[in-house]
């Protein structure tokens, strides 16, 4: 969930609850309010009908009004001195139905009887009142909510903006083309502290990046003559008669680890030159005639483990790779399925316009996903002139050139498939 998000769903969770109480605590006091003002309209209609019986002169000594309104009655009750007040429902023939009323009740004395008046006032229109009130409120509160809501969304969302583009730069940042980033100056505090972080934190990346590649580099060419040296020494001293055989030996496990140093250095050498891209798409190689060029190389060990090969390939399939490239990719892919296949075994090449697969059978289990194109990592012990970088150049490639690279293992056959 967006920052944003969660800061407006952490908004609305306080504020409908406080939203909720203060309309029911509006309902509850206008609620109480009409019935106050009710009840003193009672004690007011209470009050002229004392004056005018005390002072109507009638011939029967015995009065007896009744209407919904005015209720007026003997009673043998005894006459009180404070009246009652309560709400009551009283039946309404016209709409069949009970209408809420506020009722004064008390018992009074004329002319030396005691009667109980009641008094009634209708609620129907002050319900009608309420409810209109609430609506209305609900209408103000529901807007107010939304606004709230809305001015917060959009003041919060100019607030992160500096943010968002700040962090918009830093996701775009490529390692191997790392230029001094520029932060814009915001008008927070906080904003200028973290881009003043940021902005540090990048620079020593950059340099620590530029400075390692630079001695890696340099010490991968500086290797190279001293390496070309040691090999040509120990192929004179190999052609030397008076050595004995276990010399010989000596000499010819030195020179093949001196080999293998050498392959090491070139590969680290080419997967810095990936990396840097040097090696600009200038044109784009047929990959059907690399994989041709290719087969017949390995001619001789196909030959070996007598392997069958089964290709399945477009009338051609140009390639957007450098021509070092394409022959890196394919030579490595082929090489690792003749290399890890068993005697009689099979690899099923696949070429369309856009993507390139090899299959073969061997008896390895399936790689690790985290060991995939991991350097330095051997997938077999068998073969100790291997240093574990093919895949890794190959993945390299993928990702520096934006291909993508997939592997897959199915039924005793390990699958590597590139394309667009």
């Amino acid at each position: 969930m967006k920052l944003l998000t969660k800061t407006t769903v952490y908004f609305l969770l306080i504020m409908l609850p406080v939203f909720t109480a203060g309309a029911f605590y509006l309902y509850t006091k206008f609620n109480k309010e009409i019935k106050h003002e009710t009840d003193e309209e009672l004690v007011n209609d209470k009050l002229q009908w004392m004056r005018y019986l005390d002072s109507a002169s009638v011939n029967n000594p015995v009065f007896s009004i009744n209407t919904p309104e005015f209720n007026l009655q003997p009673t043998e009750k005894a006459a009180q001195s404070k009246h009652k007040l309560k709400g009551v429902s009283i039946y309404q023939e016209p709409e069949n139905t009970y209408a809420p009323f506020r009722q004064l009740t008390q018992v009074i004395t004329l002319n030396n009887k005691n009667y109980e008046l009641v008094l009634r006032k209708s609620l129907i229109e002050k319900d009608d009142l309420i409810r209109n009130i609430v609506h209305v409120m609900l209408a103000a509160f529901g807007g107010l909510l939304a606004f709230v809501l809305l001015s917060n969304w959009l003041i919060s969302k100019r607030i992160w903006k500096p943010f968002y583009r700040s962090l918009d730069q830093i996701q775009k940042l490529q390692l191997n083309k790392l230029e001094a980033l520029v932060f814009e100056r915001t008008a927070t505090h906080e904003f200028n502290q973290l881009n003043a972080a940021l902005g540090s934190m990048t620079s020593r990346i950059h340099q620590d990046y530029t400075s390692m590649k630079e001695l890696t580099e340099d010490a991968a060419h500086e290797m190279q003559t001293p390496l070309a040296i040691a090999q040509s020494k120990l192929e004179l001293l190999l052609q030397d008669d008076t050595l004995s055989e276990s010399q010989q030996q000596s000499i010819l496990t030195s020179y093949d680890e001196l080999q293998r140093l050498s392959r090491l250095n070139h590969n680290l050498l080419l997967l810095a030159k990936i990396e840097n891209q040097q090696f600009p798409v200038t044109e784009a190689p047929d990959l059907c005639k690399v994989v041709e060029k290719y087969l017949s190389l390995f001619e001789e060990l196909i030959k070996e483990k007598e392997l069958d090969i089964h290709t399945d390939m477009a009338d051609t399939a140009p390639w957007p790779l450098h021509p070092a490239l394409t022959d890196i990719l394919v030579s490595n892919l082929l090489g690792n399925a003749i290399k890890y296949n068993y005697p009689q075994g099979k690899i099923r090449i696949k070429i369309t316009t856009d993507t390139f697969s090899v299959t073969n059978t061997s008896q390895l289990p399936e790689i690790p996903a985290n060991e995939l194109f991991q350097r330095f990592k051997k997938h077999s012990s068998g073969y100790t002139n291997s240093n574990g970088l093919g895949l890794a150049i190959v993945k390299k490639m993928a990702d520096s050139y934006h291909f993508h690279l997939s592997y897959q293992y199915q039924n005793g056959e390990h699958t590597f498939t590139t394309g667009a």
